[in-house]
């Protein structure tokens, strides 16, 4: 039996294609070298945004996509995602930056790597179960969102020639993946442009106006921090914060991969390769980061993407592209970029979750649920926050649906020989549904003998039990006796061990 699920497990997360398939096929590894080239050329300019945005130059966003793309290819537990620098965990981060340097921001990167290490080997993963589909879908339309609006500084003051530019980028991306997938449409629409821009000489806005390029490769770096209680005290907050908003999105960007390619990603790992890709970086002065929605849709939706390879690629592209070929890069213009970027957006909405058939089918809590967690991403641009407040709306939406479940009937039992009444109580009983249980009898009218059968339900906390002491209380004062009786064992171990011991009446 171990052995049988020992299987199981390997079979569920078992990649396909694998890489010694798409090493064989030169097809698919056409597919996953392309991928990976269309993917590093939209790294660069988010690398560099990112590194601004954390106040640090901008190879420490570059060098810190190069080593976690790099990494996580042979760490992570979901192939074909893409891992680097963010700009989630570059504005949690950013403080240490400004207020005590760049040894404190590395130990910051370096400290977080290890509390995903730990939080992934603790098998937090598991927690992405208590995700409910309203707050996914919640997630994947804000990231769709951000995506879009992370475009909009390319496209408001800039030369009128950028506009038609990134109208010729869409429509090649939307028209030629019905003549031919062989070659992604992305990186066709990319080379197209720039050649077009280089030969006649526009002026509009290129990769090189976002920063300049490193001209050299990344080097080991030791954060020179004292290893007190002072130095942990400084950055383990903002280490914490880096490591579950890391977690959060590469988690939940691993399960949208996982739904497109109807495969399985195996979690405990990700989040153990996540800490680890986050410490080999800061080991090379790099930011950290964790997965990237826009980039990893671009190489698995866009690209069609399904390896490590892609992934591997992208890192090693990346390099090549600003150290080697920094100055041909350099003329790539953002129009091109953003072009991609939009479709990416298009392509990550969820858009049958807005139409008007999917709205009246839907349940009002569920709705209010999704849009409530577009709203706090896109107003606090935190996932981790977006994420929290969704699920806590959805708990309160379960916790008020599952609320009416419970019923109580009463029925007057005339054939006993002691006058009694019955009262039979149905459905799962929790803090919920069992604040107003002690509402439910009629103390005073009822007769000397009250029988409570319990047998339709289930006790599932103490607020339940202490209802029932209160109901218990209750009659004994109008000199009553009360028998509860039916529970199913589970219920009986919870009523056996906290009856009377709740602290009296409720």
């Amino acid at each position: 039996m171990a052995i049988a699920a020992k299987t199981s497990e390997k079979n569920r997360y078992k990649a396909d294609p694998s890489v010694l398939t798409a090493l064989r096929s030169p097809r698919i590894l056409t597919r996953e070298v392309l991928a990976g080239l269309v993917v590093a050329m939209a790294l660069i300019p988010e690398a560099i945004s990112f590194s601004i945005i954390a106040g640090v130059d901008p190879r420490v966003g570059l060098f810190s996509s190069f080593v976690m793309a790099v990494s996580i290819s042979f760490l992570g537990g979901r192939p074909a995602m893409i891992t680097a620098a963010t700009g989630a965990v570059a504005l949690v981060i950013a403080p240490v930056m400004r207020d005590y340097g760049m040894e404190y921001f590395i130990a910051t990167v370096i400290l977080a790597g290890i509390f995903q290490v730990t939080l992934g080997l603790l098998g937090v993963a598991k927690l992405m179960r208590f995700i409910p589909r309203s707050v996914m879908v919640g997630f994947v339309n804000a990231l769709a969102i951000l995506i879009f609006t992370a475009q909009l500084p390319h496209l408001i003051g800039v030369p009128w020639l950028v506009y038609p530019l990134v109208a010729v980028g869409i429509v090649i991306m939307v028209g030629m993946p019905r003549m031919t997938r062989v070659v992604p449409a992305p990186l066709v629409a990319i080379l197209l442009i720039t050649v077009a821009v280089v030969v006649t000489g526009l002026n509009v806005p290129n990769v090189g106006d976002e920063g300049e390029l490193p001209k050299s490769l990344p080097e080991l770096f030791l954060p020179n921090v004292p290893l007190t209680w002072e130095t942990f005290t400084i950055i383990g907050p903002f280490a914490i914060a880096m490591a579950l908003v890391g977690l959060l999105e590469s988690l939940m960007t691993a399960k949208l991969v996982d739904d497109i390619t109807d495969t399985h990603s195996h979690k405990t790992r990700e989040s153990i390769g996540q800490g680890i890709s986050n410490m080999l970086s800061g080991l090379f002065g790099g930011m950290g980061g964790c997965a990237m929605i826009g980039q990893t849709m671009i190489n698995v939706k866009a690209s069609g993407a399904r390896t490590r390879i892609s992934t591997f690629l992208a890192g090693v592209f990346l390099l090549i592209l600003v150290v080697a070929l920094g100055d041909v890069v350099s003329l790539i213009p953002m129009a091109a970029l953003v072009a991609v970027m939009i479709m990416v957006s298009v392509g990550t909405f969820d858009w049958h979750s807005i139409r008007p058939s999917t709205l009246k089918r839907m349940p009002l809590g569920e709705t209010i649920v999704m849009v409530a967690t577009v709203v706090v991403v896109v107003i606090t641009h935190n996932l981790a926050i977006g994420v929290f407040i969704g699920v806590i709306a959805a708990m309160i939406v379960f916790a008020r649906r599952v609320a009416h479940f419970a019923t109580v009937t009463r029925e007057v039992d005339a054939t006993a020989t002691t006058p009694t009444v019955n009262y039979t109580v149905s459905g799962e009983l929790f803090f919920a549904s069992s604040n107003d249980l002690t509402t439910q009898f009629e103390y005073a009218d009822d007769p000397d003998r009250i029988v409570i059968d319990m047998s339709d339900s289930h006790i599932w906390d103490a607020s339940t039990v202490a209802a029932l002491d209160a109901i218990t209380t209750k009659y004994e004062k109008h000199g009553k006796r009360v028998v509860i009786e039916g529970m199913n064992e589970a219920s009986t171990r919870m009523h056996t061990r906290l009856a009377g011991n709740l602290g009296g009446e409720v």
